[in-house]
């Protein structure tokens, strides 16, 4: 079960009645980025800061983390992750950082916002392609959509490996508001169990798990 950011659109954007996505009031560009667009990009992101993960408010956990505080510690763990023949490192911190960040503009929706996959799906990439067209269709814009796409479609190791760190983050945010706050958060850990698809992901988990069960 994902700790879901609020479905609202923190942008106008995406107007609440089609959610369809309007084209970016800067210019698309083909070459590196200006700055002019590089700010209009990160101010979108900005919302990734602000945007507090509504599986938590949901349960009214107290001060719940933003989508960018776990994005965030994504990040981190593939960063401090053991070598893995066949893995790329790099490309899984970048995969981190993206992952989520649709999310700026559409929120997490969850099966109960009542909403398809389907649909779920060409809001998320017609926020991803608003996001990339401000930056320009160059290769930053590139990167970042083959980025998400591979991890959506759960091909590649490296997106099988971040979607380990997915579920690991989740469940370790669940096991400090449970001993900070005297939470039960246990549906958070059953929705997982059993779905980690690496060696690494397995074991941090067990690791979590472990430490729950001592408490």
């Amino acid at each position: 079960m994902a700790a879901e950011p609020s479905s609202s659109s923190p942008s106008s954007a995406v107007t609440s009645d089609t959610n369809t996505i309007h084209p970016p009031s800067s210019p698309v560009r083909d070459a590196s980025p200006s700055p002019f667009s590089v700010i209009d990009f990160l101010s979108i992101c900005h919302h990734l800061k602000t945007t507090k993960r509504t599986g938590w408010v949901r349960r009214d956990v107290k001060n719940p983390e933003s989508i960018a505080d776990h994005m965030y510690r994504m990040s981190l763990m593939a960063l401090i992750a053991p070598d893995v023949p066949g893995l790329d490192r790099n490309k899984c911190i970048k995969m981190a950082i993206v992952h989520d960040i649709a999310e700026a503009m559409i929120g997490d929706i969850t099966p109960m916002d009542g909403i398809s996959k389907a649909e779920k799906s060409q809001r998320e990439q017609a926020a991803l392609e608003y996001m990339c067209k401000i930056i320009g269709e160059g290769s930053r814009g590139k990167e970042i959509t083959e980025l998400w796409t591979d991890y959506e479609a759960n091909s590649s190791p490296e997106a099988k490996f971040v979607k380990d760190l997915d579920k690991v983050e989740m469940i370790l945010q669940a096991l400090e508001y449970e001993d900070e706050q005297g939470k039960d958060l246990d549906e958070f850990f059953q929705s997982t169990a059993g779905k980690f698809q690496t060696e690494i992901g397995k074991a941090w988990a067990s690791e979590i798990v472990s430490r729950r069960n001592k408490n």
